[in-house]
């Protein structure tokens, strides 16, 4: 198996007497729950990224802040690293464990603090399930917009952790564009609050820099979100394509007519398939393609706009455009495509889920590539699409009992993102990248860029023993890795020069 990450960041660092650790934070933190048996730090080893699992040292389970500064505190003292965790859910190995360090779960931190329905704000715990910020705010007409699959578990921390998205970013933006305001500790315990509750801060914008940053900078103790008022009326059209190609075309077509959709998600035939197997959404399942196009607002010009859609959808080709006739129906189409995920997992024994981001216009090119591709490695693929956005999630079929079809995967999984990179995209829209892209970094950004990167984590935390060996690769890694000779835009894949 391909390492996805520097072997030398857990072998430099300095051994730690667990004995002494456990000691440590038993006296200074004598109601913190501490788990240290191997049984009991097993469910621990690995995040949504099942691939990969490190079993870690210790797992502590804080239920107050105070508890969260003193664990902070004592691993600085001691230098031993800390790997803060949330629900869990991430794609990327953002969380995974180190073998000589401390897995900090934030899980216990789940209370809605205050709802402000004037103002139009949230103040939640990091442990927050994303859903449950749109539960509570319904009774008053609003709702918490960056709706990633997994909302019914992610938690708001992870969100901020990883900038996530979902099916409506395209119109309301990622998390960055929904969070006033984030408070966190640093890695000696220092609180810091970063934002405000207006509309812009004064100094740097460390709020944005902070979102996304993977838990290399702080450990996230509460979030302020925005909240919208829920649009008065949503209304679903789902056009069927008989090739992906132009598929990938109308997205561009609908952009280039002035029109935002809420939503805008494309599913290839594999995607369709096993989604209308699991969901029964009403699919077409002979379909090479599908679009789901979301227009919401009031009801005048949402029905306007659908027809503006409607017409777009047919010239590019549409071989069937049909409108959810009712509530239940949109709920069944939306359901369909954000449980994609689990409906390909009953395709094959594995799957491998990819993020990539690329300019729209060269959907219907990178659709084409990645069929290429996938004949190359000899591994099915089925894609799934925020559209809209150009955030691709290439899903690898693979049987890891098979020799050598984990390797396999891995390797088509880097090609596509490399060739995301290519066409002038990005390795992550909303995944993070965690230990799964360390390699892709290097493709995507000069020694230059990565030295930038490790100067801000420095300036944070100068030890580096917040979630180290993720994120960002170190220079050595990117000269074994071959890319560090890439200047202005070239890259060193001539593989993909066919593309």
């Amino acid at each position: 198996m391909n390492i996805l990450y520097d072997e030398r960041v857990d072998g430099a660092l300095p051994d730690v007497d667990k004995q002494a650790l456990l000691q440590a934070l038993q006296t200074r933190l004598p109601n913190l729950q501490v788990l240290h048996q191997r049984e009991e730090l097993k469910p621990y080893e690995c995040d949504g990224l099942s691939a990969y699992r490190t079993t870690p040292m210790l797992v502590v389970l804080p239920r107050h802040i105070e508890e969260v500064q003193g664990v902070l505190r004592v691993c600085h003292e001691l230098h031993v690293p800390v790997v803060a965790r949330g629900a869990g859910t991430g794609l990327s190995g953002g969380a995974l464990p180190l073998e000589k360090g401390v897995l900090l779960v934030m899980a216990r931190f789940n209370n809605i603090l205050h709802i402000d329905p004037a103002a139009r704000t949230a103040r939640v715990q990091p442990g927050v399930r994303n859903l449950a910020i749109s539960q509570a705010a319904a009774p008053f007409g609003l709702y918490y917009a960056p709706d990633p699959s997994s909302q019914i578990a992610c938690s708001i921390g992870g969100n901020v952790a990883e900038n996530a998205g979902g099916v409506h970013c395209l119109k309301y933006g990622l998390t960055v564009h929904n969070v006033l305001k984030v408070d966190i500790l640093t890695v000696d315990g220092e609180h810091l609050n970063l934002g405000s509750n207006a509309l812009d801060a004064p100094g740097f914008d460390l709020l944005a820099l902070f979102t996304g940053s993977e838990g290399l900078l702080g450990v996230i103790t509460e979030v302020t979100v925005k909240l919208l008022p829920k649009p008065q009326t949503a209304k679903v059209l789902l056009a069927a394509f008989d090739s992906v190609e132009k598929a990938g075309r109308a997205v561009g077509d609908i952009i280039a007519a002035g029109i935002i959709p809420g939503g805008l998600e494309m599913m290839d035939n594999l995607a369709i398939r096993a989604a209308e197997d699991f969901i029964h959404a009403g699919y077409p399942v002979d379909a090479q393609a599908i679009l789901l196009c979301e227009l919401d607002g009031v009801e005048a010009d949402v029905s306007d706009d659908c027809e503006r859609v409607r017409q777009v959808l047919q010239q590019a080709g549409a071989i069937e455009v049909r409108q959810a006739r009712d509530e239940a129906e949109r709920v069944r189409f939306w359901a369909g495509r954000k449980n994609a995920f689990p409906a390909v997992g009953r395709l094959s024994p594995d799957y491998y889920c990819m993020d990539g981001t690329i300019p729209r216009r060269e959907l219907p090119g990178v659709l084409h590539a990645i069929a290429e591709l996938s004949k190359e490695y000899g591994l099915r693929v089925a894609n799934v699409f925020h559209a809209g956005d150009g955030n691709m999630h290439p899903l690898i079929l693979f049987d890891a009992n098979q020799p050598g079809e984990l390797d396999r995967a891995e390797a088509l999984g880097g090609k596509i993102l490399e060739l995301c990179v290519k066409v002038g995209g990005s390795i992550t829209g909303e995944h993070g990248v965690g230990r799964e892209k360390i390699n892709q970094m290097c493709a995507q950004f000069n020694s230059d860029e990565l030295t930038l990167f490790h100067a801000v984590k420095t300036a944070f935390d100068p030890g580096g023993l917040l979630n180290p060996g993720k994120n960002i690769p170190t220079l050595h890694r990117c000269a074994e890795f071959g890319a560090m000779h890439i200047h202005g835009g070239q890259l060193p894949f001539p593989e993909l020069e066919r593309f």
